[in-house]
C-alpha cells in the first residue's frame, strides 16, 4: 500500500508488511518517537528519534524488518525511553543499546528453544538430537524464532499447528508441539513464564495411528523375505533389510553400526552406550547367517568405519528413511517398516514357547529400578541359541519348508 493510504497509528502488521516503496528513502511514525524506514530499494527498518545529552536530536537503528516485527520494536522502544536521563534525554549510550538488544535477543523463542536444546540433547542419541533441532530450525524457528516468547498468543500456535497438519506431516506436527510445549514449561519452571500457551492444544488437533511399528502379518512374512533377498538395487541395503529381519535391533542402530562393534569370530555385536536408546551398551548375538551377510558386506564397506557409510559423505550413514524406502520400493509401503521387524521377531518368538525375559533382553527392554545396573551380556548365552533358531526359522520361512506347529 502507498504512505498515503495510512489510516491509523500504530502501525498495524498489514501496513508493515505491505508498504511500498518510494523514489528516495522516507520515514512513517508508529508512534512515541519509533519510526518505519523505507528505502527505496524496498528494504525496511525501525528507527527511534531520541535526543542526546547535548541537547540534540539523532537516530537510533532498532532493526531491521521482518525479523524485528513491531511489537519488539515497540518493545525495545520502550525499555531505551524507561531509561532517561536527568534531563529527559534518552540514555542512547553504548552500554544501555547493547543491554537492550541482549535483552531482547534473550527473550525470543529461539534463544529459550536452543537453551532447552542444550539441556535434552545430553540424553538423547545422536540421531535423535539431529532430528529435534533440524524440526525446529525447519519448522518453527522460521516463523517464532524471533519473537518474544511470551507474546505468541495460543491461537497463533494453533494455527501454526494446524498449518503444518495441511501439509500431510501429521506425526511430524505432534512432535514439534511436544517440543515446544517442553520449551515453554522451561520457562514457566524457571520464573520466566507464567504460563505454557501449547497446553491443551491437542486436543483440538489431528491425531494419526502410530505407525512406526507398521508390520505384515505371519502369513505374509515368508513373501516378504523373498522380495527382501531378491532386492536389485544396492546389495547394502539388501543385506541390511535381511539382518533387520533376524536380529530384532532397531533399524537406526544397524544403520550407525561401526565395524569397530562387529566382532565376526566371536559372533557378537557390541552396541555402545551412546548409541542406544536407554545409553546402555547392548550384546547382540549374530547367528551364523548374520555373520555371513556382514562378512559380505564387509567386502563393500569394509574400506570404511561404518557398515552403511553415506554416498556424498562416507563419514556420515546412510539416510534414515534408507530401509523405509526400501521397502516402499518393494511395495511394503504402509504395511512393513524397519522397527516393525522388532514386533514380528517379538511375536514369533513369544509364540514358539521362548522366555519372555530372554525375548525382551535381545529386543533391550529393560524394567527401570528392578534389576539394578544393566549387565550388557544379560542371558547371553540363551539369546546366542534363541536367535539362531530365529534365524533357521526365516530361512524355511523363506524357502517356503516349514509346518506349522509352535516350539515346546
Amino acid at each position: 500500500m502507498k504512505r498515503s493510504e495510512i489510516k491509523r497509528r500504530p502501525l498495524a502488521d498489514t501496513v508493515l508488511a505491505t508498504l511500498e516503496p518510494e523514489s528516495s528513502v522516507y520515514r512513517e511514525l508508529d508512534g512515541n518517537g519509533l519510526y518505519f524506514r523505507v528505502k527505496p530499494n524496498g528494504q525496511k527498518s525501525w528507527e527511534l528519534r531520541y535526543k542526546k545529552a547535548d541537547g540534540k536530536w539523532s537516530w537510533l537503528g532498532m532493526g531491521g524488518y521482518p525479523e524485528v516485527s513491531g511489537a519488539l520494536a515497540r518493545q525495545k522502544a520502550a525499555k531505551l525511553r524507561d531509561s532517561t536521563a536527568k534531563d529527559g534525554s534518552v540514555l542512547a549510550t553504548k552500554r544501555a543499546i547493547r543491554v537492550a538488544e541482549i535483552e531482547a535477543a534473550n527473550n525470543t523463542f529461539e534463544h529459550l528453544a536452543r537453551e532447552w536444546y542444550a539441556v535434552k540433547c545430553k540424553t538423547w542419541t545422536e540421531g535423535t538430537a539431529v532430528r529435534t533441532i533440524g524440526a525446529l530450525e525447519k519448522h518453527v524457528f522460521p516463523v517464532f524464532g524471533k519473537r518474544p516468547y511470551t507474546g505468541i498468543l495460543p491461537m497463533e500456535w494453533m494455527e501454526f499447528l494446524r498449518g503444518m497438519e495441511q501439509t500431510g506431516i501429521v506425526e511430524q506436527t505432534s512432535r514439534v508441539r511436544g517440543m515446544c510445549r517442553e520449551i515453554y514449561d522451561l520457562a514457566r519452571v524457571t520464573g520466566r513464564a507464567t504460563h505454557n500457551p501449547l497446553e491443551g492444544l491437542h486436543k483440538f488437533l489431528l491425531t494419526k495411528p502410530v505407525e512406526n511399528f507398521a508390520h505384515v502379518s505371519i502369513e505374509e512374512l515368508p513373501a516378504l523375505l523373498r522380495a527382501i533377498r531378491s532386492y536389485p538395487h544396492a546389495p547394502d541395503v539388501r543385506i541390511g533389510l535381511q539382518l533387520l529381519t533376524m536380529l530384532a535391533c532397531r533399524p537406526s542402530e544397524l544403520r550407525e553400526a561401526r565395524w569397530e562393534e562387529i566382532n565376526l569370530d566371536a559372533g557378537l555385536w557390541l552396541i555402545p552406550a551412546e548409541r542406544m536408546k536407554r545409553r546402555r551398551e547392548h550384546l547382540v548375538p549374530l547367528p551364523t547367517q548374520a555373520v555371513a551377510l556382514l562378512r559380505e558386506l564387509k567386502n563393500i564397506t569394509g574400506n570404511y568405519s561404518l557398515l552403511f557409510p553415506g554416498r556424498g559423505n562416507t563419514t556420515k550413514p546412510r539416510s534414515n528413511t534408507v530401509f523405509l524406502m526400501a521397502l516402499r520400493r518393494l511395495g511394503y509401503e504402509g504395511r512393513q517398516t524397519g522397527h516393525g521387524f522388532r514386533h514380528l521377531a517379538s511375536t514369533i518368538l513369544n509364540e514358539n514357547g521362548f522366555d519372555s525375559q530372554h525375548v525382551e533382553a535381545q529386543l533391550s527392554h529393560v524394567k527401570e529400578g528392578v534389576r539394578g545396573v544393566y549387565d550388557k551380556s544379560t542371558y547371553l548365552e540363551q539369546r546366542k541359541v534363541m536367535m539362531q533358531w530365529y534365524a533357521d526359522h526365516l530361512d524355511k520361512l523363506a524357502s517356503g519348508n516349514l509346518l506349522e506347529f509352535k516350539r515346546a
